[in-house]
C-alpha cells in the first residue's frame, strides 16, 4: 500500500512540473524548463524508493551491460548493407509498377476501355 502512495505521488511530482511548466507561461524559459526538470526529478526520487523503481533501474543496468556485448558492424558493412537494401527496394518497386501496368493493362481490355 505504501508503494501505490509512493507511486501515485511520484505521478503526481511529474504531473506538478508539467502544469508548473505551462502556468508559468509569462516567465522566462528556465525557469519553466527548471520547474519541469525539478518535478520530474522528484518524481523519480521518489519512484527509485519502491520496489518496482528498484527493479527498473536494476532492468537498465543489466541492458547497458549487455549493449556493451554487442559487435556492432563496421562502416564498410553498413554501406553494404544499406546500399543492398536500397537496390532491392527499386528492384521491388519496378516489379510492382510493371505488375501494376499489366493489372491495368487486362482490366482496360476485359473492360473494353482500350
Amino acid at each position: 500500500m505504501v508503494d501505490k502512495l509512493k507511486l501515485t505521488a511520484a505521478m503526481m511530482l511529474l504531473a506538478s512540473g508539467v502544469v508548473g511548466y505551462y502556468v508559468l507561461s509569462n516567465e522566462p524559459e528556465l525557469w519553466r524548463v527548471v520547474a519541469l526538470l525539478a518535478g520530474a526529478t522528484l518524481a523519480v526520487a521518489t519512484v527509485m524508493q519502491t520496489p518496482t523503481g528498484r527493479s527498473a533501474w536494476m532492468f537498465v543496468k543489466e541492458a547497458r551491460v549487455e549493449l556493451s556485448k554487442v559487435i556492432w558492424p563496421t562502416r564498410k558493412e553498413t554501406i553494404q548493407t544499406t546500399l543492398v537494401v536500397i537496390v532491392l527496394v527499386v528492384l521491388v518497386a519496378v516489379f510492382l509498377w510493371i505488375v501494376d501496368l499489366g493489372l491495368i493493362k487486362g482490366v482496360s481490355i476485359l473492360t473494353g476501355r482500350s
